[in-house]
């Protein structure tokens, strides 16, 4: 069975990363999205609201799981028994950061690979960093995370 880790903050996921994962699941026997949790940062949303809002958003997808880690992605990857990272590439600009990254695990563990997946264009400028800054606006942005997300917002998460 081959096993995908698709990492990241994902706060919050939006509809660019669910595109990467819908791509990741339609090759993986296994994809989990993997929420890395950081001690020492606070995130717009609690891990806890980010895994749920995931799984919520991801139901339909047979073969992905939701979890979330702490510490080195690649040591979550072995464990998980995993031998594919996925990152998601929006633009160029992205490709530096992320061939970096995948240069430093391949160095910590050679039989775990990096996949790099594009999205769609439609979703190439949006970003959580992007929504954050559109809903603490009062922007709508309803038409670039899933519903899920858009409800939670709305209804729980008050500017």
């Amino acid at each position: 069975m081959k096993i995908a880790i698709y990492p990241g903050s994902f706060d919050p996921v939006t509809k660019g990363h669910l595109d990467i994962l819908k791509t990741a699941a339609g090759i993986f026997d296994k994809v989990i999205i993997a929420v890395a949790r950081n001690s020492e940062k606070h995130g717009f949303l609690p891990v806890d609201v980010r895994v749920d809002l995931i799984k919520q958003s991801v139901k339909d997808l047979a073969n992905v799981e939701v979890d979330y880690f702490e510490g080195l992605t690649i040591n979550y990857a072995r464990e998980k028994g995993a031998t594919v990272l996925i990152r998601g590439l929006r633009a160029v600009s992205d490709f530096e950061y992320e061939m970096q990254l995948s240069q430093a695990n391949s160095a910590l563990a050679e039989e775990v690979k990096t996949v790099f997946l594009t999205t769609k264009p439609k979703y190439n400028f949006i970003s959580s960093s992007t929504i954050k800054e559109i809903y603490l606006n009062n922007g709508d942005i309803s038409k670039f995370v899933p519903e899920p997300v858009n409800e939670y917002l709305k209804n729980t998460y008050k500017c």
